[in-house]
């Protein structure tokens, strides 16, 4: 099957996915890899070629990124258990200055988002959140809003959050993690600014039900969690995987050689740069015994896992399209002037949007537009590290368009902060909205700039 026809097949899979996820309730997982086998009997594949194109698919990206997702939930379950995500609150607190908490819970949420799930990272701060914002007085939807929107913002854009570094490795740019951290980072920035303001301007309206509670008290909660971990120990787990990437990035850029450097390209690659960071976040443990060194990990294995398998049966969806005959028909759509150059931007945002509204995980949208938007890179000449970057960042701006009842994270948010539905609708869904139009127009402009 080829034109139209395979066309319309792709995109009965994609709807499949959708329907299966959000109506029918079942694992991403499973509707991912029923797609892709669906997908290539129907458009006519060689049954071996299926199995083929699966096996391949889902074993190729775990092995370019699997690892690297495991580290980084493993380090997300120590700072948040050990403590170390509170220091870090703290730290960005005194930083930003009591006189702007809702900026400060913007940049503490951005921060912790980066190793940090947004679901978890907004779970551990909403005790914190709740009582900067009694002691600053100021209400609580204002600061529920600029907490939700800087851990989304990195969630979506930033590796070594799994969703990037999943659609970084289905389109080729495992091996440019360092740009696409640094190009992440400056995307995220304005859009930060962009939920910081929707806080600042429609939060400070929004008054919720018992907010007037006096149970939350900063100090108490401060002091209630015992002992914390210095601020070095606490930062180090992030920012020295960081760090290392974007150091390896420059050595590949400037085309440095020598043992040193060479050195530094082995630490820097993302495996061993978040091992590094996985070595570090041990420093974080209050013991060394069965509680921290097995169950502790432990939880960020089986947090990884579900991740892992969706983002392989990701890979496996993208295989199997690009083992059909649709790049003779992504030729004549690349020749298309109306989506050339910088325009292309908006193809992989509009999938992702779409992807996300309709069934409302990030990640899954990150994953699945990804495989889709595979093919089209070649024929559309787009490769290297930053036309690369920008294609992640414009399906991670889709990614957030928008956070609305299907959506974990959206009960999260709405649960935590004592939100009525309707006011988390005007809070976090149109919050998101504009941070994902943020996060695209950012991206375009990007591309005209430097691409």
């Amino acid at each position: 099957m080829e034109g139209i026809g395979l066309i319309i097949v792709i995109t009965l899979g994609v709807l499949f996915v959708i329907f299966a996820t959000a109506k029918l309730k079942l694992h991403p997982f499973l509707s991912l890899l029923i797609a892709a086998f669906g997908i290539g009997i129907v458009a006519g594949l060689p049954l071996a070629t299926v199995i083929e194109a699966v096996n391949g698919g889902f074993g190729g990206l775990m092995g370019g990124i699997g690892l690297v997702i495991v580290f980084g939930t493993i380090i997300g379950v120590i700072l948040e258990k050990s403590g170390a995500a509170l220091r870090m609150a703290e730290v960005v607190l005194r930083l930003v200055g009591e006189k702007r908490p809702q900026l400060a819970m913007s940049v503490i949420g951005s921060i912790v988002s980066i190793p940090v799930f947004c679901d978890s990272g907004y779970v551990i701060l909403a005790s914190l959140k709740k009582a900067l914002a009694k002691r600053a007085k100021v209400t609580v939807a204002s600061m529920a809003i600029a907490l939700s929107t800087g851990l989304f913002a990195t969630h979506t854009l930033v590796p070594p959050t799994p969703g990037p570094i999943a659609a970084a490795g289905n389109i080729g740019a495992e091996n440019y993690l360092g740009t696409i951290i640094l190009v992440g980072l400056v995307v995220a920035i304005p859009v930060i600014i962009a939920g910081y303001l929707w806080a600042i301007k429609v939060g400070t309206k929004i008054h919720i039900e018992g907010e007037d509670d006096h149970s939350f008290d900063y100090d108490k909660i401060v002091k209630e969690f015992g002992d914390m971990p210095s601020t070095f120990k606490s930062f180090a787990p992030i920012l020295v995987p960081i760090l290392l990437i974007g150091f390896a990035s420059v050595i590949t850029f400037e085309g440095w050689e020598g043992t040193v450097f060479n050195i530094f390209l082995f630490l820097g690659a993302p495996v061993v740069a978040l091992l590094v960071g996985v070595f570090f976040a041990f420093a974080l443990l209050p013991k060394y015994d069965e509680e921290t060194l097995t169950q502790w990990v432990g939880i960020g294995i089986k947090e990884a896992a579900p991740i892992l398998l969706i983002t392989g049966a990701g890979g496996a969806f993208g295989s199997v399209i690009r083992a059909t005959p649709i790049s003779a028909f992504i030729e004549g759509f690349a020749s298309n002037d109306l989506f050339s150059g910088a325009m292309f931007v908006f193809i992989p945002f509009l999938i992702a949007a779409a992807l996300k509204t309709a069934q409302g995980s990030s990640t899954a949208a990150l994953v699945i537009t990804s495989s889709l938007i595979a093919p089209l890179l070649g024929q559309m000449g787009i490769e290297g590290a930053l036309p690369l970057a920008l294609t992640v960042m414009s399906v991670g701006a889709g990614a957030m368009v928008v956070s609305h009842v299907n959506d974990s994270y959206f009960w999260v948010v709405k649960e935590f902060s004592g939100m009525t539905v309707t006011q988390a609708y005007k809070a976090q869904t149109a919050a998101t909205l504009i941070q994902g139009i943020t996060a695209i127009v950012v991206t375009f402009v990007l591309w005209i700039v430097f691409v």
